[in-house]
C-alpha cells in the first residue's frame, strides 16, 4: 500500500459519516506494513483495554515502537490540555521513549520523550480530506526512520532509574487493569491466580494496585539483576534474563521462567519486552561502578534503588516504610553484636565464629541429631539485606592475608548461618542481588549451586501448605524454607530494623499469642500501640531467643515502647527475659517536637517522624528464673551528622551507659526522677474525684458533622445523610481544639465514637476539666476547660479526657448516693466523690455545698449624664488581674466607664496619690488594691479584693453630692461589699493615723466567702490553678507523663481562697467569658484581602526614641515597603517585660504587638497562636475571626501572666 491509496481508503471511510478512530486502524496497519515489510504493527483490543497503546510495532518479537490513534481531526493531539489527551500522553511519553500520536492525517514522532518531528499527510475539508502531496517523502522517511530506531546508550545511573520506573510504572497500570477487568468480568487469568495466592500466602490485605505494583517491580530488579550477570552486552530478551537469574535465587528463577515462557499473560507481554529492551542499550555493571565512585556511597545499589523509587513513585517509599537503614547505625548494630560474642559467650571469633551444636530434628516422624552452627543470624525483615551483607563485611575483614581460604568458608561457614525472611518481593530481590554482588567482590568463588538463605515470607506467621496453583506452590516452597529455619534452626544472633505499622495486618494466630503476653493485667482501655509490627518483630526475636536458650536480639526500631505506659507489662517481660538490655537512645520524635537540652534542633537518623533507638536484648542463661535483667541506657541528641559520627567513633564498651533503677509497676527502659513519689502519691487523684470522665468524642467524619457556624452545619447534614430527618435541637457547641469552638450534629449514629454518658450532660449548662491521663515530649501537659461536648484531639498520644463538674438526672429526682450533699430538687449532681470531697472539707473547715451562691445585680441609674442601665452580670467577673485573693467575688462591669477610669487614674489627686502609695503592691496586709475601680455603673477610689471593700478619699467636692454617694453606697452593700470613707485632710496630715484605723478595721479582715461554705466550683478552679503553677509541672513532670496528675490537698483556707481566684480567672479567660479577653492588646492596622498565606512571627522591640514627626512624615501603613516596622510601644496589657512582633497572615496584613509569649505558648501539644492561624491557610478572616484572634492573643498572654501570680503561692 502506498502513501496515496491509504489516504484514498481513508477518505472513503471518513466520507460515511460513521467513522472513529477504530474505522480506520486496518489501513495504518498495512501502510506500514507495506512500507517497512520487516516490522509488524500489531492492534489487539484486549492489550488497549488495559492501558496499551494502539499499535505495538515489533521486530522478530521484540518492540522497537508504538503509536496511540486518535479519530480524525482530535483537538489535542499535542497533549496539552487537561480535559483532553495530557494525562494519557504523558504517560507513555515517560515511559515508551518510541512514539507516534496520530490521528491518521497528522503524525507527531517522539522519541525519549522530546518531540522530534511532525508532519500532516492530508487535511479536513467540506469535501473530505485532501491529500498533501508535497509531505509524503517526508512522511515515509519519518516513518521508516521510525521503525528502525535504536535507543542511545544509558551511561547515566539516572537515566537509567527514570526509564525503568517509567516502564514499570506502566507496566503496573496496566497490570492493575488487567486485575480489575478480570474480577468485574469473573474471569480467570494467571496473573489473578497469582494475586490470590499472594494474598493468601504474604499479604492477606493486598489490593490489586498494591499486587501490581509489587509485581512491575519485581519484574524491573529482576532484569536488572540479569542484566548485571550478563556477560555478552550485544543482546538481551526476558528469555535471557530467565537464564541469568542466579540460581542463589530459585524463586526469581521461577517466576522469570514464567515470564519468559509461553504462558506470559499476553497483556503485559509487550510491556515486559520493552523493558528488556532499555537493558539491550546499557551496560549496569559499568553504570554501578561509576555510581558508587561519583556518589561514594558503600552501598551504590541501594542508592540507585532509592534513585528509582523516587522516579517511580515519590508516595512509595514512606508508604511501603522502605527507609534505607544508615550505614553507622547498621554497622555500630553489628559490631555490637559481634563485642557482645566475644565478651558474654567466650566466643572469640563472635560473628565469625564456626562452632557447632547438636539440635534434634524431625525427620520422616523420627527425631534425629543433627549438626548445625552455633552463631545462626536472622534478619527477619531483610528489606534490601543491608544488616546481612554488613555481616559479610565485617566477618571478610578478619580474613585480610587469608584469601585462600575465604570462599571455602563462605560455602562452608558462612552461607549456612546466614538467614533473612522478606515480606516484600522486589527489596527480596535486591537483597539476593547485593549478596550476590557482595560475595562476588570479595573474591568468593562458588564451587556449588548454593541458595542464599533469604527467604520470600511472612516472619510473623507459621508455615502454608501447598496449594493448587504453580505461583502458590513456589511461594509455599519460600515459605516452608523458612519455616524450617522458624522450627528446627537454633538462632542466636537475630539483628534488623522492622517495620513500623500501628495499623498492623500481620495478625496470625501465632504471633497474637505471643504478643499476648506483652497485655497481661493492664486494665487499659486502647492497648492497640501493642499491636504495632516493631513490637510484633521484638516479640519474634525474644521467642527465638528464648527457644534458643540465649542469643543476642539487635534492633533499631521505634523507640516509644522504652517509656510508653502502655508498654509496662512488655519492658516487665523483656526484664524477666533477658539478663541485660542496653538502649541507645537516639530520639528524634519530630511528631513531640524534641529538642536537645540546650534547645538545638534534634534529628532523626531517619527521614521520618518517630523517634527510634538502638536496642541490645542479651540473654546468657545465666540469670536467675525469678530475677529481674539490668538496664544500661545512653541519650544521644543532636543533629543527624553528630548521631551518625558518634555512632562511626564509639562502640558498646565506650559509651558511658546509665544503669537504670526500676520502679514498680511501669519498669521504665528510660532514666526517671522520681523524686517526691511518696508526697506526690498523698495527694489525690483528679480523674478519681470525678465520678466518671471520657476522652472526647471521635467524630470519624469531621467535614460531614462540624461546621465553623449554624447555618453552614444545617447545609452539610441535609446534603450527606438525605435520608434522616434533620433536628435543629442536635445542632450543639463544640470544643475542637483549644480555642477553637465549633458547631456539632450531635446524631450518634453518624459519629465514630459519641461518648454519649459523658457528653449527654453538656446539653444543659456544664463545665468540665480536660486534662490527658499521660503526655510525651509536649512543652506543657494537655489542660483545658470547656463548657461543650469537646473532640478527642488530633494528639493519639495524648487524648483529651473529659471531667464534667455537673450530671444530670436520666429522669426527675434521679440522685447519686456517691455524691455528697445532692440538691434536694434533683436537677443536677456534682460529679465528684464524696470521700475525696470530705477530706477537702475536712482540712479547710470548710462546708461543701452542691451549688455556688451568686449575688445577683441590677444596674441602677446612677444619675449622671452618661450613665447606662445594664442587665446583671449573671457572675462574669471583670477583673483581668491575677490577685493572690482569697475572697474573690464577681462584680458587674460597665466598659463604658473605661476611658473615664483611665483619665481619673492619670489626673492625680493628691490625697489618692498619697494613700495610692501605702496599698499599691501588696503593701498594706498583703492585700491587692484597685485603683479607679468600675463596678457597675460607678468608678470608686480604691477597692480591695481580698476584703471587698471600698474605700472612698472624700474631699470638699463631695459636699454638694451627697445623694449620688448615698446611692452608691448602698448599690455597692446591696452587692455584699464594705464601704469606708476617710477624709482627703486625714490622709494629707495624718497618714499614720488612717492607717492604723485601717489595720484593725473589722472589715479590712479577710473571712471565707459563702460564710463558709464551699462548691463544686471553688474545687475545679483550685485544681486549675494547681495545674498551671509552673513550680508544680516541673517538679511533676515525670508523674504527669504517665498517668493522671494528683493535686495536692489544700494547705489551709487562705492559700485554698487564693487559688480558687486565680483557677477561675483562667478558666474564664479560656471560655472567653472573662470580659478582659475584650481589652485587645493587639492591632490589626492594615487593609487587604485577609487570606491567611503563611502566618509568621517578627520581632518588632520598642525603640525609646522614636522621632517626634515619624507620623507626619512617613506615608500611611498601607503604601509602607513589606519590610517597614513602625516600633510601637506595647499597648495596654501587653507584657511590658517581654518581646513583641507582628503576626503577618500574608506579605502586608498583620497583628501589631503580639506578645511572642503568646505566639509560643503552648496549651498540650498545640501553640494556640500558630494553629489557629496554620488551619486557616488559604481562607479569608471574616470581621469576628480578626477579634476572635485578638481574644486568643489575650487569653494566652494572660495565661503566662496569671500562671506566675500562682507560682508566688506556697501550694504545697
Amino acid at each position: 500500500m502506498t502513501t496515496e491509496q491509504y489516504l484514498n481508503n481513508i477518505n472513503k471511510r471518513y466520507k460515511l459519516g460513521n467513522a472513529t478512530e477504530h474505522t480506520f486502524r486496518g489501513d495504518l496497519q498495512q501502510l506500514i506494513e507495506s512500507m517497512v515489510p520487516t516490522i509488524r504493527a500489531t492492534n489487539e483490543p484486549k492489550r488497549q483495554s488495559c492501558g496499551a497503546p494502539d499499535y505495538i510495532l515489533t521486530k522478530k518479537e521484540i518492540p522497537i515502537g508504538f503509536i496511540e490513534a486518535k479519530d480524525i481531526g482530535d483537538n489535542d493531539l499535542e497533549g496539552t490540555k487537561k480535559t483532553g489527551n495530557k494525562e494519557q500522553f504523558d504517560r507513555y511519553k515517560a515511559s515508551l521513549n518510541n512514539l507516534i500520536f496520530t490521528d491518521y492525517i497528522r503524525f507527531y514522532l517522539y522519541q525519549d520523550g522530546e518531540l522530534i518531528a511532525k508532519i500532516e499527510i492530508g487535511e479536513v475539508t467540506n469535501k473530505g480530506i485532501k491529500p498533501l502531496t508535497e509531505n509524503f517523502v517526508s512522511f515515509e522517511n519519518l516513518i521508516k526512520n521510525f521503525c528502525i530506531h535504536i535507543g542511545q546508550t544509558i551511561k547515566s545511573p539516572r537515566k537509567l532509574a527514570e526509564m525503568m520506573a517509567g516502564k514499570a510504572r506502566l507496566l503496573s497500570e496496566i497490570i492493575e487493569r488487567a486485575l480489575n477487568s478480570d474480577e468485574n468480568n469473573s474471569e480467570d487469568s494467571t496473573l489473578k491466580d497469582q494475586m490470590h495466592a499472594f494474598q493468601q500466602i504474604l499479604i492477606h490485605d493486598i489490593t490489586a494496585k498494591g499486587f501490581a505494583d509489587v509485581y512491575a517491580q519485581t519484574i524491573a530488579y529482576g532484569m536488572f539483576a540479569a542484566r548485571l550477570h550478563d556477560t555478552s552486552l550485544n543482546s538481551f530478551t526476558r528469555q535471557e534474563a530467565a537464564e541469568l537469574i542466579p540460581k542463589s535465587n530459585p524463586f526469581l528463577r521461577k517466576l522469570f521462567g514464567y515470564i519468559s515462557g509461553p504462558d506470559i499473560d499476553d497483556r503485559i507481554k509487550w510491556i515486559v519486552d520493552s523493558l528488556a529492551d532499555i537493558f539491550l542499550a546499557t551496560n549496569v555493571e559499568e553504570i554501578l561502578r561509576n555510581y558508587g565512585k561519583a556518589t561514594k556511597m558503600e552501598d551504590p545499589i541501594i542508592h540507585f534503588y532509592e534513585t528509582f523509587l523516587s522516579e517511580y513513585d515519590p508516595k512509595l517509599r514512606k508508604a511501603r516504610g522502605v527507609w534505607y537503614t544508615p550505614q553507622p547505625v547498621v554497622d555500630f548494630i553489628v559490631r555490637a553484636v559481634d563485642d557482645i560474642l566475644k565478651s558474654e559467650f567466650d566466643l572469640p571469633q563472635g560473628l565469625a565464629d564456626t562452632s557447632k551444636t547438636t539440635i534434634k530434628v524431625d525427620i520422616q516422624g523420627k527425631m534425629v541429631d543433627q549438626q548445625v552452627h552455633k552463631v545462626q543470624i536472622l534478619d527477619p525483615a531483610t528489606g534490601t539485606g543491608t544488616f546481612l551483607a554488613e555481616v559479610v563485611k565485617h566477618i571478610h575483614k578478619k580474613f585480610v592475608g587469608q584469601q585462600g581460604i575465604w570462599s571455602n568458608y563462605v560455602e562452608t561457614h558462612l552461607l549456612p548461618r546466614l538467614n533473612g525472611f522478606e515480606l516484600l518481593m522486589a527489596s527480596y530481590a535486591m537483597a539476593h542481588l547485593k549478596l550476590d554482588l557482595l560475595l562476588k567482590e570479595t573474591g568468593y568463588k562458588p564451587t556449588k549451586d548454593q541458595r542464599f538463605r533469604v527467604f520470600l515470607t511472612n516472619s510473623l506467621e507459621e508455615y502454608h501448605p501447598e496449594t493448587g496453583t504453580l505461583f502458590a506452590n513456589w511461594l509455599s516452597s519460600e515459605a516452608n524454607e523458612a519455616n524450617r529455619i522458624k522450627k528446627d534452626t537454633p538462632v542466636m544472633c537475630i539483628i534488623g530494623n522492622p517495620p513500623y505499622s500501628v495499623s498492623s495486618t500481620n495478625k496470625s494466630d501465632w504471633i497474637e499469642k505471643l504478643t499476648a503476653d506483652y497485655k497481661k493485667d493492664l486494665n487499659e482501655r486502647n492497648i492497640q500501640p501493642l499491636s504495632d509490627d516493631y513490637i510484633k518483630f521484638i516479640r519474634f526475636g525474644q521467642h527465638f531467643i528464648e527457644k534458643n536458650g540465649s542469643g543476642i536480639l539487635s534492633y533499631i526500631s521505634n523507640n516509644s515502647f522504652i517509656d510508653g505506659i502502655i508498654h509496662r507489662q512488655m519492658r516487665k517481660n523483656l526484664l524477666e527475659s533477658f539478663d541485660k538490655i542496653y538502649i541507645l537512645d537516639l530520639h528524634g520524635n519530630a511528631k513531640k517536637k524534641e529538642v536537645c537540652p540546650d534547645g538545638s534542633p534534634d534529628s532523626n537518623v531517619f527521614d521520618i517522624m518517630q523517634g527510634v533507638s538502638i536496642n541490645l536484648f542479651i540473654k546468657t542463661g545465666k540469670k536467675k528464673e525469678n530475677e529481674l535483667g539490668k538496664v544500661w541506657h545512653f541519650d544521644l541528641q543532636g543533629n543527624r551528622d553528630l548521631k551518625y559520627n558518634y555512632l562511626n567513633k564509639n562502640n558498646l564498651s565506650s559509651i558511658k551507659w546509665n544503669l537504670l533503677k526500676f520502679t514498680t509497676p511501669n519498669y521504665f527502659f528510660v532514666n526517671k526522677n522520681f523524686d517526691g513519689k511518696d508526697e506526690y502519691d498523698f495527694y489525690f487523684d483528679v480523674s478519681k474525684l470525678f465520678i466518671i470522665n471520657s476522652v472526647g468524642v471521635v467524630t470519624s467524619c469531621d467535614d460531614k458533622v462540624l461546621a465553623d457556624n449554624k447555618d453552614e452545619l444545617q447545609v452539610k447534614i441535609v446534603k450527606n445523610f438525605e435520608g434522616d430527618r434533620f433536628e435543629n435541637d442536635k445542632i450543639l457547641d463544640y470544643l475542637y481544639r483549644p480555642f477553637e469552638n465549633k458547631k456539632i450534629y450531635y446524631e450518634p449514629k453518624f459519629l465514630g465514637r459519641s461518648r454519649e454518658k459523658i457528653m449527654q450532660h453538656y446539653k444543659k449548662k456544664n463545665i468540665g476539666l480536660i486534662i490527658s491521663k499521660q503526655f510525651g515530649g509536649h512543652k506543657q501537659f494537655i489542660l483545658f476547660i470547656t463548657n461543650s461536648i469537646n473532640d478527642k484531639s488530633s494528639q493519639p498520644f495524648a487524648p483529651y479526657y473529659n471531667h464534667p463538674l455537673y450530671l444530670y438526672p436520666e429522669t426527675d429526682g434521679q440522685q447519686k448516693a456517691t455524691t455528697p450533699a445532692p440538691p434536694e430538687e434533683g436537677n443536677r449532681i456534682p460529679n465528684l466523690n464524696a470521700e475525696i470531697v470530705n477530706q477537702i472539707a475536712e482540712k479547710l473547715g470548710l462546708k461543701f455545698v452542691p451549688e455556688k451562691s451568686t449575688t445577683s445585680a441590677t444596674f441602677p441609674s446612677s444619675g449622671a449624664g452618661n450613665s447606662v442601665s445594664f442587665p446583671s452580670s449573671g457572675g462574669v467577673s471583670e477583673g483581668r488581674g491575677g490577685r493572690n485573693t482569697k475572697n474573690y467575688m464577681e462584680l458587674p462591669y460597665n466598659p463604658k466607664l473605661k476611658e473615664r477610669a483611665k483619665e481619673l487614674r492619670k489626673a492625680g489627686n493628691l490625697s489618692e496619690v498619697i494613700f495610692w502609695n501605702q496599698v499599691k503592691n501588696k503593701q498594706f496586709n498583703g492585700y491587692d488594691f484597685d485603683r479607679q475601680k468600675i463596678i457597675g455603673n460607678y468608678i470608686v477610689d480604691f477597692y480591695c479584693t481580698n476584703c471587698n471593700v471600698v474605700i472612698e478619699i472624700d474631699g470638699s467636692s463631695h459636699d454638694d453630692k451627697q445623694e449620688y454617694d448615698t446611692a452608691r453606697d448602698s448599690y455597692l452593700e446591696g452587692l455584699g461589699l464594705s464601704v469606708i470613707h476617710i477624709s482627703d485632710i486625714d490622709v494629707k496630715k495624718n497618714l499614720s493615723g488612717v492607717m492604723s484605723m485601717l489595720s484593725e478595721h473589722p472589715a479590712l479582715k479577710v473571712t471565707s466567702p459563702e460564710d463558709g461554705n464551699f462548691a463544686p466550683i471553688d474545687i475545679l478552679d483550685y485544681i486549675y490553678a494547681v495545674l498551671h503553677s509552673p513550680t508544680y509541672r516541673e517538679k511533676y513532670k515525670e508523674f504527669l507523663k504517665i498517668d493522671f496528675p494528683r493535686v495536692p490537698y489544700p494547705k489551709n483556707k487562705e492559700i485554698f481562697w487564693q487559688l480558687v481566684k486565680l483557677g477561675g480567672e483562667i478558666r474564664q479567660i479560656h471560655l472567653l467569658e472573662s470580659p478582659t479577653v475584650e481589652k485587645y492588646i493587639t492591632q490589626y492596622p492594615i487593609n487587604g484581602n485577609n487570606i491567611v498565606e503563611k502566618p509568621r512571627f517578627l520581632n518588632s522591640p520598642f525603640l525609646d526614641s522614636q522621632p517626634n514627626n515619624l507620623a507626619l512624615n512617613s506615608p500611611p501603613l498601607e503604601s509602607q515597603p513589606n519590610n517597614f516596622s513602625l516600633n510601637y510601644p506595647p499597648l495596654e496589657g501587653c507584657p511590658k517585660d517581654g518581646v513583641v512582633g507582628k503576626v503577618y497572615i500574608n506579605d502586608t496584613q498583620y497583628f501589631d504587638n503580639v506578645p511572642k509569649i503568646a505566639w509560643e505558648f503552648y496549651i498540650g501539644g498545640y501553640q494556640p497562636a500558630q494553629k489557629w492561624l496554620k488551619d486557616r491557610k488559604g481562607r479569608e478572616l471574616e470581621y469576628d475571626d480578626i477579634l476572635h484572634y485578638q481574644k486568643i492573643i489575650v487569653a494566652l498572654s494572660e495565661t503566662d501572666r496569671i500562671m506566675k501570680e500562682i507560682d508566688k503561692i506556697e501550694i504545697e
